[in-house]
């Protein structure tokens, strides 16, 4: 597909069977919802076809629009079973007629039948269940449920159309982000309808943990190319990085094979005898041929190139809470809430929307008092925070201004070198921040947090605005933080790989659970107000030690790669020089100086397997 002049992307070839789940990754602008409207028929591609089986039924999101705003939110859903209820209807219509004998009654009760068998095939008796609970699952109430569509949110509405398209008879389903505007139940209950639909569908998603918990393959278009993979998005991560990889290495090898075939050539004609002539062409075919099939693997798209580092360390008791309460005028937002942070520990905020998440974040930094209760900060605190309405930055200033203003002491070098980490280059350091998207907003944040160095961050919906790859990179910056955390986010995926505890807020106080976000769903029972049991003081004394441990034999393996890093680029250049002189005309004639030099190369190339095979290990070891 392309448009003008610029190509989206090329040669895509894929297959969509019965039952399939299959995510579609890519950058934005990568062409994803373009290939939609190409599967809808709305776009006609540059090139190729697109071949639709005769009993496949599409349904796309954008399909289902609402016409009628004076209709109720339920009657909008049921209008997917328009035909449905037009058979309810002349099934009343033919069993008033049979029960007053008004008409030819075998012809009455054959159409009755058939009706009937057909009403009931389909679906019929439940399809009013399905449309209310439909709705329900989406996160509406009764109340909502009869209100028009004009008086529904822009959020709403697309619930709304959300509901329509899983309960029309489509069974091949385009779902371009479908998470957006759903709090985590309605989520949730998105993940179990499709896991126990029997629709195939393609899903585009930044929301990681939804397309790992409801598609078996994935989809990527990168470099104007898509590459298919088995399994979901985590399942992708390993496999993607060892196909690039394997391709690196064919190149590298490939371009080290041609080196040496060159250095035969030059020396064969040196020698410019008639068998050497004869050589020197038949290695120069073997270039030809060689450099005709070699390929350049795909580079990544640009990421965002995140470290967040502090300045020192803080007290081992970074923060206390104890019997915080909080409420604006008589509306009540929480109370009894208490909780201690440590350092190093990284914690999540979760609860319902509107249960006071970011109200009690500010209420730790001050900037709300509390009813009553007690904040106090450890030794040595230093707190960055990071606000997800993006306050905080002059909307008159441009991206550079804003951090020239707030760090004075940097150069001008160094603000533009660190704005290119975060993907300002060039021009870009220029724009106003008024003109910035969500997403760029957030990186003028986080460069910001970033140059801060501070030992406690407290964050509120950081991933909101980023793009798949900026989480990606945010996530392991986070990872990689050896200050603390404490962090409200939607973003399960963000929780399941960080979170050592979990808080969860409810109106009358706080519950605690240890690990990460999958442990947090095993425990959790929403409704249960039982007490939490104190924890044994020698289970943290083993968690403790468990970490720091972890902790110490990463840093060490750190060492032991950067160190192995600089081992291999010493024996490449070893080996390098070893086949210069190998390849160097007043060697050829000393039989014992090339045995020598012979067996040094296959000894330093033995060395490097070994180091490559190493630092392989170590690279996964990390990565895990």
């Amino acid at each position: 597909m392309e448009f003008g002049e610029q190509k989206l992307f090329e040669d895509m070839n894929f297959e969509m069977q019965e039952g399939d789940r299959t995510g579609l990754i890519g950058v934005n602008g990568s062409g994803k919802t373009t290939l939609f409207k190409l599967l809808t028929g709305e776009l006609s591609p540059a090139d190729g076809t697109i071949v639709i089986g005769k009993n496949t039924t599409i349904g796309y999101m954008e399909q289902h629009v609402c016409r009628n705003l004076d209709r109720s939110a339920y009657d909008e859903v049921l209008t997917v079973f328009d035909e449905l209820l037009s058979m309810e209807n002349e099934l009343d219509g033919l069993n008033a007629k049979i029960a007053a004998h008004d008409g030819d009654m075998t012809e009455l009760i054959d159409r009755q039948a058939f009706l009937h068998d057909t009403f009931t095939r389909r679906g019929g008796l439940t399809c009013r269940a399905r449309a209310r609970s439909a709705l329900l699952g989406l996160g509406f109430d009764d109340s909502q449920i009869s209100l028009p569509v004009s008086a529904l949110s822009g959020g709403q509405r697309a619930k709304l159309q959300l509901a329509k398209l899983l309960l029309c008879e489509a069974n091949l389903l385009l779902l371009d982000e479908p998470t957006n505007h759903l709090d985590t139940h309605s989520v949730e209950w998105l993940e179990e309808y499709l896991l126990g639909s029997k629709c195939a569908f393609l899903v585009i998603s930044h929301d990681r943990y939804f397309l790992d918990k409801v598609t078996e393959r994935t989809f990527e278009i990168s470099n104007k190319k898509m590459t298919a993979y088995k399994g979901n998005y985590s399942a992708f991560l390993p496999q993607k990085a060892e196909r690039q990889l394997a391709a690196q290495r064919v190149y590298d090898n490939t371009r080290k094979e041609i080196a040496r075939l060159e250095g035969i050539v030059e020396q064969q004609k040196r020698w410019n005898r008639e068998k050497n002539i004869r050589t020197a062409e038949s290695k120069q075919k073997i270039i030809d041929k060689l450099e005709q099939n070699l390929q350049r693997p795909d580079q990544d798209p640009s990421s965002m190139n995140m470290e967040l580092h502090i300045s020192g360390q803080s007290g081992e008791d970074v923060l206390f809470a104890d019997d915080l309460a909080l409420s604006f005028g008589e509306n009540h937002v929480f109370r009894n809430v208490s909780f201690e942070l440590h350092r190093g520990e990284k914690v999540f905020i979760l609860g319902p929307n509107g249960c006071g998440k970011t109200s009690l974040l500010k209420t730790l930094l001050g900037q709300y008092t509390a009813d009553n209760g007690r904040i106090r900060f450890g030794v040595g605190v230093k707190v960055g925070y990071y606000d997800q309405i993006q306050t905080g930055m002059d909307s008159s200033k441009t991206v550079f201004e804003e951090l020239a203003d707030s760090f004075p002491s940097m150069t001008n070098t160094e603000i533009r070198s660190t704005l290119a980490r975060l993907l300002f280059r060039n021009d870009d350091v220029f724009k106003p921040l008024s003109s910035l998207s969500g997403g760029e907003r957030a990186k003028v944040l986080l460069t910001k947090l970033m140059l801060l160095r501070c030992n406690l961050l407290v964050l509120d919906e950081p991933t909101n605005h980023l793009d798949i790859l900026s989480c990606e990179a945010l996530q392991n910056a986070l990872d990689e933080y050896e200050g603390t955390l404490i962090a409200v986010s939607h973003d399960r995926y963000l929780i399941n790989s960080l979170a050592d505890r979990i808080l969860y807020l409810m109106p009358d106080g706080i519950r605690e659970f240890k690990g990460n976000y999958e442990d947090f769903l095993q425990r959790f029972q929403p409704f249960r107000q039982e007490q939490k049991p104190k924890e044994e003081r020698t289970e943290k004394q083993t968690e403790y030690k468990n970490k720091k441990e972890r902790d110490a034999r990463r840093r060490r393996d750190k060492v032991r790669l950067a160190k192995l890093e600089s081992e291999i680029s010493e024996y490449e250049d070893l080996l390098q020089t070893a086949n210069a002189s190998l390849n160097a005309p007043e060697n050829a004639s000393d039989y014992e100086k090339m045995l020598t030099l012979t067996n040094e190369i296959d000894r330093l190339q033995h060395a490097l397997d070994a180091m490559y095979e190493e630092w392989e290990e170590l690279s996964s070891r990390l990565e895990e």
